[in-house]
């Protein structure tokens, strides 16, 4: 493929601009276009953003011979239905995270995939950014030996307004937790070892304003090495710069300490002087890295590392831990 990768992205809300911000830095190496149930909304996309075409609805992009992927940026509930459609279109899928509300569409679409023989990588940009990267570095180096402990913590006060389709778990697929906690749950199930177990702990939900979700959740996790860890998620607290939190990982020869959204990273190994390390601000998101990943599997065949079957290592965590966190709330 020697000219620029031709994105369509199905969806012009608010994370199609964030994606194609992003997309800037990628320079010729991908043009896009955009799709939307609102002919004149993908128009002015294309404008914005130097697109290529602006399409009315999503079949006509997905059948465009110009296109050779797409990117699902609507809500979950039609990711399965278009995926499906892209891939026996011929077209290589990019699909926002959460990507599938149930396992069954994640294993459907696995099917589908490998009749198409395209790539499908989830957009779990999470996993690209340069803490993530960073504190993989670290642990791999021995920083602070055997990994007894490791506490996450996104805490902020983020409720959505009433009419945000984020408030119906039909469209969403899920509470806050499975829409946008499963970022911070792949990256704690990303640093090397790998989570086994998982448990939900949902504390009471409460009724107040219009953000009707279940907004706050404790998870308890067990990793392969015999280390386990905590990740405190909710929406619904006051933080200060709402969201600056630290998180730590604790090893028997040091601890990392790091602010929680990737500014800074403080390795502290005994007998040595502590260091501070700044992961990156210019790609802090990792949207950019992800990008480049999926254009190199486009133009080589190279797996990308947020492939399809990662993304389904971590929906079987978010489906045990959503049964057990029911469970206890039934029980209660």
């Amino acid at each position: 493929m020697p000219g620029p990768v031709h994105l369509a992205f199905l969806g012009c809300g608010f994370i199609t601009r964030v994606h194609c911000q992003h997309l800037r830095a990628l320079g010729s190496d991908v043009t896009c276009s955009f799709a939307s149930r609102d002919a004149g909304k993908a128009d002015a996309y294309r404008r914005e953003f130097g697109g290529v075409a602006a399409f009315g609805d999503y079949t006509a992009a997905i059948a465009d011979p110009r296109v050779d992927a797409v990117v699902i940026a609507v809500p979950p509930r039609f990711h399965l239905d278009l995926t499906l459609q892209a891939l026996a279109a011929g077209k290589h899928v990019l699909v926002e995270k959460p990507a599938f509300p149930t396992m069954a569409d994640y294993l459907t679409v696995r099917e589908a995939r490998e009749r198409a023989g395209r790539i499908v990588i989830v957009g779990e940009n999470d996993h690209y950014k340069p803490l993530a990267v960073t504190l993989r570095r670290l642990l791999a180096e021995g920083v602070v030996g055997d990994l007894v402990f490791a506490h996450f913590t996104t805490i902020a006060h983020r409720l959505k307004a009433a009419d945000d389709w984020r408030n119906d778990e039909a469209m969403a697929g899920g509470d806050a937790f499975f829409e946008e906690g499963i970022h911070w749950l792949h990256v704690a199930g990303s640093l090397g070892p790998t989570i086994t177990r998982a448990h939900g702990y949902r504390p009471a939900v409460s009724s107040d304003g219009p953000d009707r979700r279940a907004k706050s959740l404790l998870v308890g996790f067990e990793y392969d090495s015999g280390a386990v860890g905590a990740l405190y998620y909710s929406r619904e607290i006051p933080s200060l710069f709402r969201g600056l939190r630290l998180s730590k990982l604790f090893g028997r020869d040091g601890v990392i300490t790091f602010e929680s959204n990737g500014a800074f990273v403080v390795a502290r190994r005994r007998g040595r002087v502590p260091r501070l390390i700044l992961p990156g601000f210019r790609d802090i998101r990792g949207y950019q890295a992800m990008y480049r990943d999926f254009v190199v599997g486009i133009r080589t065949g190279r797996p990308p590392e947020m492939q399809l079957d990662r993304a389904i290592d971590d929906q079987r965590l978010m489906d045990e831990i959503m049964t057990t966190a029911d469970a206890g709330r039934a029980q209660r």
